[in-house]
């Protein structure tokens, strides 16, 4: 999450330059590369030890961050709508199917109850990373620039991959481990499993629907960055401080509110909780519009508001309660299965909603009215959450502390 969170703002800074315009071709394509590495990711999933795939998938990321220095170095040659196709496109791709594989790994080594009361702790010491990445890039980009930080995210990824296989290693001589089996099966079940296990469908519409929030949201930030910072750092600056404060709400939530809901009332409830919290929040936007808020004495744009605490939540409560969940399902469907829903299914929603949203701009429709579709969506992804937390497909889970779903 370091190494990641090291690069977002770079990336982001590019799209700020050109505006939420450019985001539906950009999508579009990212969501065409999804699919065509999706049945490579099954191949590789099907045939390939725990540790192998491990290994290949973060070294691969490692080398194109170091291939990617010298086109920064040379971003003004380059034009920033190039390369920010391209970096979009690869950063994307990187994020999805690094956190999904790492995700997939501790849903392979950990059960249900263990899962419920240890993923927020996981997810906090990916929330403290996803902290200290924007801290890096706030202290060095101004003294380094941007093409220097891909070093440093790489040397952090390096890191990651070298914890990886330790643990992985520990836990290939456990007994009952899988690690040491090849997952085997199709290439294509991940696809096929979409239509034939009802948790998963449920976890792909409300993967759209979270998506729909999250890219509305991203979007009207988008403008309001390229109407608001003229220079690269400046934009960078933006999105990383937005970073820093989203996942400083996201690790107060894993210390406090997401651990004590996952063991006392169940993963379900962390779907539910997140998805009122966005029909109040986008239903306050709409009322007051995209101004600024005054908080601890500071203006701030309300739009960065929205964006924090709906990522906060997807970030700090729903993320750990929907890897909780995946701890209950077969495990080719906790890598084929669940790697297809969070990187193709999550980049259609992409597309989907930018290219509604551009719509909608073209037929004037203002931040408020945006923002009452977005709580509209929230409502719809409130059912849906009730409905995958307490999924008939779902093997039972240790039933201590656990109560019924809500009515």
């Amino acid at each position: 999450m370091t190494s990641y969170y090291i690069i977002r703002p770079v990336r982001d800074q590019l799209i700020g330059a050109l505006g939420s315009a450019s985001l539906p071709v950009i999508y579009i394509v990212v969501f065409l590369v999804m699919l065509l590495l999706t049945p490579v990711f099954g191949m590789l999933v099907a045939r390939f030890q725990r540790r192998y795939l491990l290994g290949w998938s973060y070294s691969f990321f490692t080398l194109c961050l170091l291939a990617f220095v010298p086109a920064f170095l040379a971003q003004d040659q380059i034009g920033a709508r190039s390369l920010g196709l391209v970096f979009y496109v690869w950063a994307s791709v990187f994020n999805l199917f690094v956190v999904s594989l790492f995700w997939s790994f501790m849903a392979d080594i950990f059960d249900s109850g263990q899962a419920r009361r240890v993923f927020s702790l996981i997810a906090l010491g990916g929330m403290a990373g996803a902290v200290f990445g924007p801290l890096v890039t706030k202290l060095l980009v101004q003294l380094i620039g941007v093409a220097p930080l891909l070093l440093v995210s790489a040397l952090a990824l390096g890191i990651a991959l070298a914890l990886l296989l330790r643990l992985s290693a520990r836990h290939d001589h456990l007994p009952g481990d899988p690690g040491n089996v090849a997952i085997g099966g199709s290439l294509w079940a991940g696809i096929r499993e979409l239509w034939s296990r009802p948790f998963l469908r449920y976890m792909a519409l409300l993967m759209l629907f979270g998506d729909g929030i999250g890219t509305l949201a991203y979007a009207m930030v988008a403008d309001y960055a390229k109407a608001h910072f003229s220079d690269a750092v400046a934009r960078t600056a933006f999105y990383n401080d937005l970073d820093l404060a989203t996942n400083l709400l996201g690790a107060a939530m894993q210390l406090t509110l997401t651990r004590w809901l996952l063991i006392r009332r169940g993963a379900g409830w962390g779907l539910v909780v997140p998805t009122v919290v966005n029909v109040v929040l986008l239903a306050g936007v709409a009322w007051i519009g995209g101004g600024s808020l005054l908080l601890f004495g500071a203006a701030v744009p309300a739009l960065g508001v929205m964006l924090v605490i709906t990522r906060g939540f997807a970030y700090g409560m729903t993320k750990p309660a929907v890897d909780a969940l995946y701890t209950r399902v077969p495990r080719e469907t906790r890598y084929k299965g669940k790697n297809f829903v969070e990187t193709a299914v999550w980049r259609f929603g992409d597309v989907l909603v930018t290219s509604a949203v551009s719509g909608l701009r073209m037929l004037g429709w203002s931040v408020g009215g945006l923002a009452l579709l977005g709580a509209g969506v929230a409502a719809m992804a409130t059912v849906v959450a009730r409905r995958a937390g307490w999924s008939p497909d779902l093997a039972p889970e240790d039933p201590a502390g656990r109560d019924a779903p809500p009515a």
